[in-house]
């Protein structure tokens, strides 16, 4: 295992406490009092107070979304341990499910391999009153593909020929686009592959293709400059999120992303609970007790 000097421990444990859900660490902190300076415990609970809000503002944005029929298509883009499934989690964590949903594919299969290259990507489009978070998307083409050799390079002038046509014709289609990459430093990748190296909650998050993209980082940022440049278009720009303060990046990234959407608060009929209906007749029969699961805890 390889060894750690004391700042890159440090900030392993602070990388630790950015994994943590924001409730569990509030309760923790409230029964603990965690031992945190108070200006880092001020910094935590003003990030907790500013994510719940706009995780509200999020549910406001979903119900526009169902009763409007807007479809929506967010692209997250980044290296390695760039932290965006950290912010996809918190954009979902509260939402519905059967509105908001993630597509995160796997390499494509040999079949897949013979399709048109956008095919895979377009069966997980939103259909009318649906939100979809690509975690990744057809940009491996122009990343991953590109640097480890899996594309050719007519592939890849083709995919560069296509893609603006693509994100126009979605576009046409009143399908809305919004494109993030979360930037990082070398250094604050080195440190956060170092955690996942050392946390047996994380190791499965280190591929062998990951720890190569270590190694080839600067073909990774030639490969990342080029497809910028190169599909950044008015109808659909990139949007870069700096992302090396795991907080601060989740936190920007919602605030922009409900800034780029021209929702309405959607007013919610009011509920009431109606009276539990009681039979005379009506025998509850009792479970066996082989059936339960043991109470262990």
């Amino acid at each position: 295992m390889v060894q750690l000097t004391a700042e890159e421990y440090q900030r392993m444990q602070e990388d630790l406490m950015d994994s943590y859900d924001e409730e569990l660490e509030l309760e923790l902190a409230d029964r603990t009092g965690d031992g945190a300076t108070s200006g880092a415990r001020a910094d935590r609970e003003h990030y907790f107070r500013e994510l719940f809000r706009l995780q509200g503002e999020l549910i406001r944005l979903q119900d526009w979304v169902t009763v409007s029929g807007h479809r929506l298509v967010i692209l997250f883009e980044g290296r390695d341990a760039a932290g965006k499934g950290g912010v996809i989690k918190r954009i979902t964590q509260r939402l519905n499910p059967r509105v908001c949903r993630v597509a995160a594919l796997q390499a494509p299969t040999e079949r897949e391999r013979t399709q048109w290259y956008f095919q895979r990507y377009i069966a997980h489009l939103p259909a009318a009153g649906e939100m979809v978070l690509f975690d990744r998307s057809w940009y491996n083409r122009a990343g991953v593909e590109r640097v480890m050799g899996f594309c050719t390079d007519e592939e890849y002038e083709e995919f560069f020929r296509t893609v603006p046509e693509f994100e126009k014709m979605l576009r046409r289609a009143g399908i809305q686009l919004i494109k993030y990459w979360f930037s990082i430093t070398d250094d604050e990748q080195h440190v956060r592959f170092l955690g996942r190296m050392h946390d047996p909650l994380k190791q499965w998050k280190l591929s062998p293709m990951d720890l190569e993209s270590r190694r080839r980082w600067e073909d990774y940022t030639r490969a990342k400059e080029e497809m910028l440049a190169r599909t950044h278009i008015p109808e659909s720009p990139w949007w870069v999120v700096q992302a090396v303060d795991k907080k601060k990046a989740r936190l920007n990234c919602i605030h922009h992303l409900l800034n780029q959407v021209k929702y309405e608060v959607v007013e919610r009929p009011s509920l009431s609970l109606p009276e539990r209906v009681h039979h005379a007749d009506y025998v509850r029969h009792p479970v066996p007790a082989d059936m339960y699961v043991p109470e262990v805890y």
